[in-house]
């Protein structure tokens, strides 16, 4: 998250916040000297506009319409110290459960860039993999030109998005992953961008970020976990994704965080004609867990495939919004977004999609479903359509409820245990979201993990049809 200490170097005594700001409003100024030592002068006017926006608001509360749902207490109470590197080594990065992964990856501990948990790889000719400070000695130009401008687009165009934690994000922006493609190249190996946390020194903040910019005609697999290893602490990502024409993404964001975190994470798109952006988007872990993917349909015959699953057990909260801003014609959206919900477990589903005046033969479809494991979880779903076009096809819909009485029977009546019936169909629920990862090994590895948190529910209820 922040450049390099010297070792030994120690933080900035924090600010007594029980008379002063907030820490996250508080580490800026402690922080500010350093931060403008990273980075082009153009970074520095990024930061200053954007903790002016953030300050203006704050955190979001109940009040906030784009968080009526989700309380942020914890996070409102936190005092959370800059994040700097710990100590970890390979052999602790291998046993996490995504450690194994065969992938070109580009490791990252407590928001710091670690080369040395990195793998060494060789690379197409234009091709680089690796950290934002490292890229700005490549490909400047591309980095300023992107950075901090996909994920305000719709601001810029005057929409309605709560966009304080992207601002807050690029108030402290510094360390972080940078993916370029150039013209025509199709990389056939996965990239994986791994932010691993581990708190063992008091609660901290990070603000990962991440830009992955893929040119005309270029194609690329890539993977985005966020680990948890220990402690409490506060992860604040913003990934922008932009593709030029005939580009393809395959990008599937794995959120695994312990359970005292909070992760809030923003995934911004833009894309050119003809290209095609698949987002894979699943959270299985963290205490409270936010993620807005918007996505910017900017040229025409573009494709975006939406597609998420969550669990939520125990007191998590887990609240996915989705936008789709269809902007030119002849463009497809297709979304479909599942929570499994035991325990007290609280799933909220915002899903927009927008079609404008311009945006003639649009086709899109929406789909949002929920399965609860237990009669005190609880969902609040709002698809929404806002169309100004009348040459479109456009769907949508939500459904609540349990188990289907007749699956249940149908497994029963082959020699299935009620029990174990049950926990297949729950399995098979979230796996069908699974099945559309292509990157070798990974839907392996999620189905084993969602096996695991799915075992954690010891008690289901007696699941009737609704």
């Amino acid at each position: 998250m922040l450049p390099r200490l010297e070792p030994g170097a120690k933080l900035p005594t924090m600010i007594d916040l029980k008379t002063e700001t907030h820490s996250l409003i508080a580490n800026f100024e402690l922080m500010k000297g350093l931060l403008a030592t990273y980075g082009p002068e153009s970074f520095q006017t990024l930061r200053d506009r954007a903790f002016r926006s953030y300050s203006e608001f704050g955190i979001p509360t109940s009040k906030d319409e784009e968080f009526k749902y989700l309380s942020l207490r914890a996070l409102e109470a936190g005092r959370y110290k800059p994040a700097y590197g710990a100590t970890l080594d390979r052999f602790q990065i291998e046993q996490t459960v995504v450690g194994n992964i065969n992938a070109i990856t580009v490791t990252f501990v407590n928001g710091e860039y670690a080369p040395e948990l990195s793998s060494a790889h060789i690379l197409p000719a234009g091709v680089f993999i690796g950290s934002i400070k490292d890229g700005l000695t490549v490909y400047e130009d591309k980095i300023v030109e992107h950075i901090g401008q996909i994920a305000t687009l719709r601001d810029k165009l005057g929409s309605s998005n709560d966009e304080r934690f992207v601002d807050l994000n690029t108030a402290y922006l510094s360390e972080g992953a940078f993916v370029y493609l150039p013209e025509g190249v199709s990389l056939e190996r996965p990239i994986h961008l791994l932010f691993v946390t581990s708190a063992n020194h008091g609660p901290l903040v990070s603000h990962p970020r991440s830009l992955i910019v893929l040119e005309e005609n270029s194609d690329a697999k890539v993977l985005e976990s966020y680990i948890g290893l220990e402690g409490v602490y506060f992860t604040n990502a913003v990934t922008e994704v932009f593709l030029g024409p005939t580009a393809m993404l395959e990008h599937t964001k794995f959120q695994y965080e312990n359970g005292e975190a909070i992760h809030i994470g923003n995934i911004s798109v833009n894309q050119s004609e003809h290209s095609i952006y698949t987002s894979n988007n699943i959270n299985f872990g963290s205490k409270i867990a936010r993620n807005d993917v918007n996505v910017w349909l900017g040229g025409e015959r573009t494709e975006s495939w939406l597609n998420g699953t969550s669990v939520g057990l125990g007191e998590q909260a887990i609240d996915n919004h989705t936008r789709i801003d269809h902007a030119k014609p002849n463009c497809n959206s297709f979304e479909v977004y599942k929570a499994i919900l035991g325990g007290h477990a609280i799933g909220v589903f915002n899903g927009k999609i927008f079609v404008y005046e311009d945006a003639q033969k649009t086709d899109a479809k929406q789909t949002n479903q929920a399965l609860l494991l237990s009669r005190t979880a609880t969902i609040n779903t709002k698809p929404q359509l806002e169309i100004f076009a009348d040459d479109v096809k456009c769907t949508h819909g939500a459904t609540v409820g349990q188990l289907r009485e007749d699956s249940l029977f149908y497994l029963q009546s082959r020699g299935i245990p009620k029990k174990e019936a049950e926990a297949l169909l729950v399995f098979a629920f979230a796996a069908e979201v699974l099945a559309k990862i292509t990157i070798p090994g990974v839907r392996d590895v999620l189905e084993k993990v969602l096996f695991e948190r799915l075992s954690e529910e010891q008690t289901l209820p007696e699941f009737t049809e609704v």
